[in-house]
């Protein structure tokens, strides 16, 4: 620490509080002597973050420029208000710092050089906040984040504040989305021992504003021309895209996986996007990988692993999904509490997993207790039975299952399930949420830290904020204060 940092820390009003504090904690009789270790605790704790708030304020100052005039990204703009305070918002609470405006010489809005070679984030939050409320907003509501800093003592960011943060953050990373994701795989590798590639893609339904209007309007509109019969799908949802692209070595063991999570959107374009680049990037580098498409039994997954890319990859259906189905129709057959159904069930769902052809042992054996049913008054029971039979018909190119464990390749889609879980349920999903917009924002946060590229990410995201100023001088030489221009 050099000399004169060292004698404003000294100086500084913080520091003396503190030093009287801690000389205060020694006597026997004063009334800091006679605090609990708990009271000691918290205001130990609220001494140390005044004194790393006034050290913020001091080391935030040396951002700022006193010049009459400076160029940003090529344009100039002159002071227009000097010595203006402001309280920023940290990790350890509020800093007020004075500092300097400028406008551009055509008119418009100012911009405030200490903020832009600072990187402060939204105009408000110093990085490190910035970084600490998007990682909780990932998790918790805008008001649990900002509760969540008042209980650590910190006189943090309002709920508003937590919820537009993220937002901001998104709009900034959907505009660089493309190249970022690029750049995260270049700063990755394939593991050695990786040797197959699969790729999972699913959705599930999430409560939406818009969705909910729109169901609205419909309904009235049926009623006005008086249709009873009442409209298909869950009113009030729009499905959330999720998709994982995992390796595995040679015994299906997961190495690891990438998690991507898309806001509703037509064909899940995006998302689709998102999972052909990652799978590229993995092949430029390890075009012997063997290439598996994993999903369930949705028509709309299967018309996306027809792509050519997924020409010659080994597409497999859900175990777990085909053994639903199969459970199903055991259940249509022998009841949903039958023991004999239970039974049945067990054997044929180790016969389909295990057996070479069992799949078609499988549908040997419905097509037999199909044959049963005729003459059976339960028509609905039949109904069900062959529907789960014609899947099983449909997918049955699908389902080798003793043949692909045998190869070494996944059979399970669990980690898109899992991602359709983590990723948008337990977060879009809890109880009384309804969104109309922000999910986006929650979405690539979580698929970022899911995705252990969250560091990473991060570091990507704070570099755009800090911009390049450079000082104009009287004599119109220029001096560069920073040389790191904005992150384009």
């Amino acid at each position: 620490m050099c000399q004169d940092t060292m004698a404003a820390f000294v100086g500084l009003a913080s520091f003396v509080k503190l030093q009287d504090f801690l000389a205060a904690r020694s006597p026997e009789g004063c009334p800091e002597a006679q605090m609990t270790f708990e009271e000691f605790e918290v205001a130990l704790g609220h001494a140390m973050r005044d004194l790393e708030n006034a050290l913020k304020a001091v080391d935030l100052a040396r951002y700022d420029v006193a010049a009459g005039a400076v160029m940003v990204d090529g344009k100039e703009w002159r002071k227009c208000l000097a010595n203006q305070p402001k309280t920023y918002l940290s990790a350890s609470g509020p800093v007020t710092v004075a500092r300097n405006l400028y406008r551009p010489t055509d008119g418009g809005r100012c911009i405030c050089p200490l903020e832009l070679r600072a990187g402060m984030v939204g105009g408000l939050h110093t990085p490190v906040l910035a970084r600490q409320v998007a990682y909780m907003m990932a998790h918790m509501t805008s008001e649990e984040t900002s509760r969540c800093f008042t209980e650590l003592g910190i006189a943090g960011p309002s709920s508003s504040s937590c919820d537009r943060l993220p937002k901001l953050l998104s709009a900034v990373w959907e505009s660089h989305r493309e190249r970022w994701e690029d750049t995260l795989r270049q700063q990755e590798s394939v593991p050695v021992a990786a040797s197959v590639v699969a790729v999972s893609l699913d959705g599930v339904m999430v409560p939406d504003k818009d969705a909910q209007r729109d169901a609205k309007v419909q309904r009235a509109a049926a009623q006005k021309q008086g249709l009873s019969k009442q409209l298909s799908g869950p009113a009030g949802y729009r499905e959330v895209g999720c998709g994982t692209v995992s390796l595995y070595d040679e015994d299906a063991q997961r190495l690891d996986t990438v998690r991507y999570g898309r806001a509703p959107e037509a064909k899940k374009k995006t998302l689709t996007a998102q999972l052909d680049a990652e799978l590229a990037a993995i092949l430029a580098v390890r075009p012997d990988l063997e290439v598996v498409a994993l999903a369930d039994g949705a028509e709309a997954n299967w018309r996306y692993f027809n792509q050519p890319v997924y020409e010659h990859a080994t597409k497999i259906v859900d175990h777990g999904h085909a053994s639903q189905h199969l459970h199903a129709a055991m259940a249509a057959y022998y009841g949903e509490k039958s023991v004999e159904g239970r039974a049945e069930y067990e054997r044929l769902r180790l016969l389909l997993r295990d057996h070479p052809g069992g799949a078609d042992d499988v549908i040997a054996a419905m097509s037999r207790l199909r044959r049963k049913m005729r003459g059976k008054l339960n028509k609905q029971r039949r109904k069900l039975l062959n529907a789960e039979l014609t899947y099983f018909k449909n997918q049955r190119h699908r389902m080798d299952y003793a043949d692909y464990q045998a190869r070494g390749l996944p059979i399970g889609s669990g980690l898109v399930e899992a991602a359709c879980k983590t990723l948008a349920t337990q977060r879009l999903k809890r109880s009384g949420m309804s969104w109309r917009d922000g999910q986006q924002a929650i979405l690539t946060l979580r698929s970022l830290q899911q995705s252990q590229r969250w560091t990473a990410a991060w570091a990507l995201l704070s570099q755009y904020f800090r911009v390049g100023v450079i000082e104009v001088r009287k004599h119109g030489h220029l001096r560069e204060l920073i040389l790191a221009k904005r992150a384009a």
